[in-house]
């Protein structure tokens, strides 16, 4: 199945609201999305659960907004931005230029308010009770990182990745590298491989009555 994750929904909560919704006895995703991203959503059921995997290795391609001259402890507007620095000497030549260093196989650490596991607790759970914790920084692969559109502070994008890149956490980066800092304010899911978010039904088209039928 394909969903279009509704904005504040965890993954899980995705799975938990069709498999009751359906009646469905074995359902997973392939491949989380944060609650505050939106967009595609691959559900796998029954014996197809068995090809998840396959699934989340396929490349993704998200669309989306930073804020740059600001930054946030969970990379996105989960947590409260920081106040605002000078960014009158930041243009698009710039943004663009940063943005091709962050192509290829990049080192990337994930952020601390994330679902990796640290000491049998989940990341965000550390980071929520204000534990420290250290997470390893690992490669992943960035084919595009485009910009879009720049409307400064704000400056949309599109991002073509493999597995285990986390947007936030290249945000983040980005904003690092321009001196200024940067935060993700809005994310969406546009594509896993050859399977697109228009191709997606709403949770409410999945669990009305017509479409249990």
């Amino acid at each position: 199945m394909l969903v279009d994750k509704p904005l504040n929904w965890t993954s899980f909560d995705v799975v938990k609201k069709l498999k009751n919704a359906l009646n469905l006895k074995k359902v997973g995703h392939a491949g989380t999305l944060d609650p505050l991203a939106t967009g595609l959503l691959i559900l796998c059921t029954g014996k197809k659960t068995k090809e998840i995997e396959k699934f989340q290795n396929l490349p993704k391609e998200y669309t989306g907004t930073l804020v740059i001259g600001q930054t946030t402890p969970s990379y996105d507007l989960e947590t409260e931005p920081s106040p605002a620095v000078d960014i009158t000497h930041i243009n698009q030549e710039k943004l663009i230029t940063t943005a091709a260093r962050f192509t290829g196989e990049v080192w990337q650490t994930p952020p601390l308010f994330s679902a990796i596991k640290v000491k049998g607790k989940r990341a965000y759970t550390h980071a929520r009770r204000g534990d420290t914790i250290k997470l390893a920084s690992r490669k992943v692969q960035i084919d595009k990182f485009d910009i879009l559109e720049v409307d400064f502070p704000a400056v949309k994008f599109r991002v073509v990745c493999a597995k285990g890149t986390y947007i936030r956490s290249l945000a983040n980066d980005f904003g690092r590298e321009l001196g200024v800092g940067a935060y993700l304010s809005e994310l969406r899911r546009m594509r896993i491989g050859p399977y697109r978010v228009e191709e997606a039904r709403s949770m409410e088209a999945l669990t009305t009555r017509n479409d249990q039928e």
